[in-house]
């Protein structure tokens, strides 16, 4: 076989060529200013890199130059790295290996099935390259042919996937690896429609996902049992569908003493949200499968935490409902008293997620006594409005816990933003019949949200002159947890964000 550049018609040819052949691709970064010497045995980038017309030099970031018929791969992929990669550093550096992994991954994956393997070069940097290189991997579907992955049957056979590897033998790839499958897992609890992802089924995956795994207990609580612990205002979500809520509690202790006060974390579970009497609009409705997009961030988050067997003691707790109008469903006006005691006034029944979290939260801080606690929500519309789909609102009322997070967002390039926690936005909800109102009308939807929750979170005052017992921060994920575009390393559709960075957050605060 002879070398090419693909051309438009080379690409025709080459493609037609692969589909009868199980082929192995290269996949290489290349600095244009400074193309690599013998990647690998067999590969010249920097003989192929030169062969480029001068006009094809230097490239953006994540232009992607196939070549046939090198002597050791089939297909050889230069991506580039762009121009002054040389002078990057740090998270910006990072980002752009992603970048230019993720465009070579997708130029690969574009040939077909008759790619069998790509393998990576990582040494710029490997974790990085192996979380690039699977997030770009995934592609969500449930059409029937050819099989999909995602097909809940289990029915459909094994279907062809693109194996990712690398010649670079590194304890960075290897974590790399567990963070984007991790994130993965989010995005698919995520996509799968609320008839395959009810409440029961999304224990029943998650308890499957952690089978084997040392160190963790998953224990699935009934509405029998929210019924005795008073936790009133989450089940006055489920009152309006026939699906069973769940209340899921996952508990990792990896720390050297098991008894180590833990890190806790909440997630908004809602596997399908119509608004309920408040009912929502019908167009677009059917993102609002993604409502338990909270719980599936925490669950994986924590799944690889514990994978990482990181020696730190966390837990997440989950309050997995539907939100449906019904003949029981909760009424705009209804009067509900919380776990804590606290009357809530039900203004919206669309403002859900704040009840589900409001026991939930107390039950969590009271309960476990954790030193911190971090709560994710696709919580309000006015987040998205505010940040779009790049940064994730974070509200909390420790400066250390934002500056960890913000860190640990940076270096997995999923990034925060902090909000206001004002106890001045207070009014629009304390001005109602009850002592909270669970909403606070349209300005600062966001921050009246995350007021709300706080009052709910046991020891995040300052009592007797002493510093508060907890930590908290919630983090709202309405606006990220959708790309509308793709990025160079993920397709359009639900993120799993913002699993990379809480898991970063974890590994740091345990070493």
């Amino acid at each position: 076989m002879t070398l090419h550049l693909l051309t438009r018609r080379a690409v025709h040819r080459s493609s037609v060529l692969l589909r009868t052949m199980s082929s192995k691709a290269y996949v290489v970064p290349i600095d244009p200013k400074n193309p690599a010497g013998n990647a690998a045995p067999g590969v010249n980038p920097a003989s192929l890199w030169s062969s480029l017309p001068q006009t094809q030099k230097p490239a953006k970031v994540g232009t992607s130059h196939l070549f046939y018929g090198t002597p050791a791969f089939d297909v050889t992929a230069l991506v580039s790295l762009g121009e002054g990669f040389d002078s990057k550093t740090g998270d910006v550096r990072r980002e752009v290996v992603r970048k230019a992994i993720g465009s070579g991954v997708k130029s690969v994956k574009g040939l077909g099935d008759g790619v069998s393997e790509a393998v990576i070069d990582a040494s710029t940097d490997p974790h990085a390259a192996a979380v690039a290189a699977h997030l770009a991997l995934y592609n969500f579907s449930l059409k029937t042919s050819p099989p999909s992955a995602f097909d809940p049957r289990g029915t459909a056979g094994v279907p062809k996937k693109l194996k990712i590897s690398t010649n670079t033998n590194s304890a960075d790839w290897d974590r790399g690896v567990v963070y984007a499958n991790a994130q993965n897992l989010a995005r698919t609890l995520m996509e799968l429609p609320a008839n395959m992802m009810t409440p029961t089924a999304f224990c029943e995956r998650v308890q499957a996902e952690f089978s084997g795994i040392p160190n963790v207990e998953v224990i699935v609580r009934d509405e029998a049992w929210a019924a005795e612990k008073g936790m009133r205002t989450f089940l006055s979500v489920t009152q309006g569908t026939d699906q069973p809520a769940k209340f899921l509690e996952i508990h990792y202790k990896g720390a050297p003493s098991k008894d180590a006060q833990p890190l806790a974390f909440v997630g908004k579970g809602i596997t399908f949200d119509s608004g309920g009497i408040s009912l929502k609009p019908s167009a677009g409705m059917k993102l609002m499968r993604g409502d338990m997009g909270g719980a599936a961030t925490v669950v994986s988050s924590l799944l690889a935490i514990a994978q990482l067997q990181l020696p730190i003691n966390v837990f997440a707790v989950t309050p997995l409902c539907e939100n449906l109008p019904g003949p029981k469903a909760t009424k705009p006006g209804d009067v509900i008293y919380a776990m804590n005691g606290k009357s809530v006034e039900v203004d919206n029944t669309d403002a859900e997620g704040r009840l589900v979290l409001a026991d939930a939260l107390y039950y969590a801080s009271t309960e476990f006594k954790p030193h911190t606690i971090i709560d994710v929500a696709t919580l309000t519309g006015a987040m998205d409005v505010a940040l779009g789909e790049i940064y994730t609102g974070v509200f909390t009322t420790s400066d250390a816990l934002w500056e960890r997070l913000s860190v640990a967002g940076e270096n997995e390039y999923d990034r925060f933003w902090r909000m206001p926690l004002d106890e001045d936005y207070g009014p629009q909800i304390y001005s109602s019949n009850a002592d909270l109102c669970n909403t606070g009308g349209k300005p600062a939807g966001s921050c009246t949200a995350a007021l709300f929750l706080k009052a709910f979170v046991d020891g995040i005052e300052a009592k007797d002159g002493q510093e508060p017992s907890v930590r908290w921060a919630h983090l709202d994920i309405a606006g990220t947890m959708e790309f509308t575009r793709p990025i160079p390393y993920q397709e359009k559709g639900m993120t799993g964000r913002p699993v990379r960075a809480l898991v970063e957050f974890v590994r740091r605060l345990s070493s």
